[in-house]
């Protein structure tokens, strides 16, 4: 009474074919100038570069900050232990 009823799913084929690709490499044709792509080439290295100089100087400020404020607690505490001495 309370058991659904499936309906009779239909029969699969049982054999799979594959279809293969095959493509040619993109190799620009002898007619068309190769100018553009290495343009993009050197924009996208020099872009790299850039970013890369940029990376290092901000770790190198921020390794530099670190050490500065290392000393100034280094000379605050013995300013302040030096007070409380005397």
């Amino acid at each position: 009474m309370f058991r659904p009823k499936l309906l009779d799913a239909p029969l699969l084929p049982t054999t799979v074919t594959t279809h293969q690709h095959v493509q040619a490499p993109a190799v620009p044709s002898a007619g068309r100038p190769v100018a553009p792509y290495v343009g993009v080439g050197v924009g996208a290295v020099a872009a790299v570069v850039v970013v890369g100089v940029v990376l290092t100087a901000l770790l190198a400020a921020v390794a530099i900050t670190a050490i500065s404020v290392a000393i100034s607690a280094v000379v605050l505490r013995s300013l302040v232990n030096g007070a409380n001495r005397r």
